[in-house]
């Protein structure tokens, strides 16, 4: 009895860390710690959603995707930045340790974002097709950076997951709807329609999960997605006549960031109450919204162009915010002109990595000093994720670690 009972926590023990099990067998799912940190003085503790991972730190919720901290289940995936190219249907894969283009191929028409699968084990490229409807996702394997069969949905402009990670969330930008699908198959489970939110695209989920923020370009104006009743339980509309792209959520939960092309800055939403709080102007076509590893400061892109369909060598930057303070720590203009619009940081937090989108390049910038490097890569990049990246879990997009 004794050696039975000792054989199931040597058991537990193993799965919780992802690592071998007896027989040769090897746990799948990105679980955390069996035994949390103390809970510093004066902090609230979280209750997140049925099927949620725990919040280790309820002051910086990104705390796991710190760096030196990629789970088991993606460390074995070759270091790549996946690069889909709007205009020319393909994927451009670069090395990063070299910063060279070292394949690529093609996938569904007009593919829009890399987005990690909430396991880690995949990289799905949404194809929307725009326009048309022949919308696809290519499954690309990050162990050998490969392309598997596309799986037909309608109009994948984006993709998210659940934060109990039982469905994928299909943008379908066109249609004013999301799709939420079975995460690994793509069957559908059931549709949630979004009619005052034309242009939906950009989202981020509340620390405990109850609900998402996602932002209706095309009506300037923000949805309130309750996740557990499955309905939308408000929309709001933003002072400034613009057109929302990313968001991302503050370190403790509380504010809600929200990048504005035509603002050309960044609006500051209490998630809680649903209320616009600040604004931040940051720099000419505001777009894509990246946290530090440390969760420290926030990386905004500036495209550099107030339009769809921007010119080359545009006025494009990358502001630095303090998440703590609200203010502005830099600004690194990308020389000669540019148009830098979505990415993310490298693992270890030394690079960031965005599409140069009417440039058709993708820039390597340092998190330090802001130095460019410029890599060719197809038409129109867009959405690039960098992979493996840290964290037990990816709730979508280019990688909205947690």
């Amino acid at each position: 009895m004794k050696q039975s009972m000792y054989r199931r926590c040597i058991i537990l023990t193993l799965v919780a860390y992802g690592l071998a099990l007896p027989g040769g067998l090897r746990a799948q799912a990105p679980s955390p710690p069996p035994a949390l940190p103390p809970v510093a003085a004066g902090v609230t503790t979280i209750t997140p959603v049925d099927g949620m991972m725990p919040v280790v730190d309820p002051s910086n919720l990104y705390s796991e995707m710190r760096a030196g901290r990629v789970a088991s289940t993606a460390a074995t995936a070759l270091q790549r930045v996946y690069v889909p190219n709007v205009r020319s249907n393909d994927v451009y894969v670069i090395d990063p340790t070299i910063f060279k283009v070292v394949d690529h191929f093609k996938v569904g028409t007009n593919p829009q974002h890399a987005v990690p699968s909430y396991d880690l084990q995949t990289i799905w490229i949404a194809n929307n097709a725009e326009g048309r409807t022949t919308g696809s996702l290519t499954p690309v394997d990050p162990k050998t950076g490969k392309p598997g069969t596309p799986v037909a949905v309608d109009d994948p402009y984006n993709m998210y997951f659940s934060p109990d990670g039982r469905s994928a969330i299909v943008v379908a930008e066109a249609l004013k709807r999301l799709d939420f699908r079975d995460p690994h198959t793509m069957k559908l489970q059931f549709s949630l329609p979004t009619p005052q939110c034309a242009g939906i695209n950009h989202a981020d989920f509340s620390i405990d999960g109850r609900f998402a923020i996602f932002t209706c370009e095309f009506d300037g104006v923000l949805a309130k997605i309750d996740l557990v009743n499955r309905k939308v339980s408000g929309y709001l509309k933003l002072s400034k006549r613009g057109m929302p792209q990313d968001i991302r959520i503050s370190p403790d939960g509380k504010l809600f960031f929200v990048a504005d092309m035509m603002a050309d800055g960044v609006f500051v939403v209490d998630g809680d109450s649903f209320t616009e709080v600040g604004f931040i102007h940051t720099g000419v076509g505001t777009h894509g919204l990246y946290p530090s590893r440390d969760g420290k400061k926030l990386y905004i892109s500036n495209r550099g162009s107030n339009k769809i369909h921007g010119a080359r060598k545009g006025k494009g930057s990358v502001s630095v915010l303090d998440f703590a303070t609200r203010k502005l720590e830099a600004t690194w203009p990308i020389p000669g002109g540019g148009s830098p619009d979505m990415g993310n940081v490298s693992a270890d937090g030394k690079l960031l990595w965005l599409s140069g989108r009417f440039d058709d390049v993708v820039y390597a910038i340092d998190t330090t000093s802001g130095e460019v490097k410029t890599i060719p890569v197809g038409a129109e990049p867009h959405g690039l994720t960098v992979w493996p990246q840290p964290g037990r879990y990816s709730l979508g997009h280019t990688g909205n670690m947690r």
